[in-house]
């Protein structure tokens, strides 16, 4: 016998259409809460309301931006997230700013070590820099070093190098793209590469640890010399149980951030857990992954963010 749904009191707008709108639809219905898709990005967006012909721009319904009471996450382009902002008008559980501050490794990362949490050793290098000034950043953090872009998610342009002619390669790269007048963040990070670690990460939800995964390259990938832990580019995820000390982490992590819902990225080396990288975007894994009563908190947070 399949129990019937309750009737949706509550509108959730989400800006993407990857795994996570499919599990929060299925997993929010039952709480009451539909949840549905406003598409930001590839099309024409009118910026104020037009009435009953809005549909002839853009090709959607010219109600399309009414009657929510709820964002899920503020659009990841940001200036097509201002439209869609204004024309939704209505609080987000990550708003812009919780975006914009997980977005900004570097700032990220120095936030939490001023809260006193531990991280790798880093430098933020603001281009244009001097080769040498690079080189002398990377013999105080000790090769090799991992070069990474200080905005870009899903390990797009992490590099790791081994010694000064590999680092400047890849800065040579960076310095030709840095050039071009419309390149809007030219910085990048260089960062202490952690061999053999053991990458988590972790959920935090309104303050609380959640859940956590870890993820690992199969044998196969490992053998081919491959080094980044990153879902998209062939890692594994399973759901872990971490030790209090890691999620003790997590939690502060959220806490000095101010996210009501962020991922947090550990990396576990020689015995030593640090923060690497946080997400305000993160993606919402398989309920098995998740504490018990997972779905219902999340139910709980969107309708106190409704009600804001």
């Amino acid at each position: 016998m399949t129990t019937a749904l309750p009737d949706p009191d509550l509108r959730l707008a989400v800006t993407t259409r990857a795994e996570t709108f499919e599990r929060l639809r299925d997993r929010l219905a039952p709480h009451g809460i539909a949840v549905e898709h406003v598409r930001p990005d590839e099309r024409v967006l009118r910026v104020a309301a037009g009435g009953a012909d809005e549909s002839v721009a853009d090709g959607a319904e010219a109600d399309e931006f009414a009657g929510f009471d709820a964002g899920w996450v503020y659009p990841s382009r940001l200036m097509e997230g201002a439209v869609i902002d204004a024309r939704l008008d209505v609080p987000w559980v990550n708003g812009r700013e919780a975006v914009l501050a997980s977005r900004n490794k570097a700032g990220t990362l120095a936030t939490l070590a001023d809260a006193g949490l531990p991280v790798p050793e880093t430098r933020l290098v603001s281009n244009p820099v001097d080769d040498e000034a690079v080189l002398a950043a990377a013999d105080e953090i000790g090769y090799p070093v991992v070069v990474k872009p200080n905005s870009a998610t899903r390990g797009v342009g992490v590099a790791k190098a081994t010694d000064p002619d590999s680092l400047l390669g890849v800065t040579d790269y960076l310095d030709l793209v840095h050039d071009y007048r419309a390149t809007g963040d030219k910085s990048y990070l260089l960062q202490a590469f952690l061999p053999d670690a053991t990458d988590y990460r972790a959920m935090v939800l309104d303050g609380t640890y959640a859940g956590a995964v870890e993820r690992r390259l199969p044998e196969a990938a490992l053998a081919e010399g491959k080094w980044k832990h990153n879902v998209h580019r062939g890692a594994v995820a399973e759901g872990v149980d971490l030790p209090a000390e890691a999620r003790g982490l997590a939690e502060r992590a959220a806490a000095a951030l101010d996210a009501p819902l962020l991922g947090v990225d550990l990396l576990e080396s020689d015995g030593r857990i640090v923060v690497s990288e946080t997400n305000a975007r993160p993606t919402i894994d398989a309920a098995k992954k998740y504490r018990e009563g997972f779905d219902a908190d999340l139910a709980a947070l969107v309708r106190r963010t409704a009600d804001r």
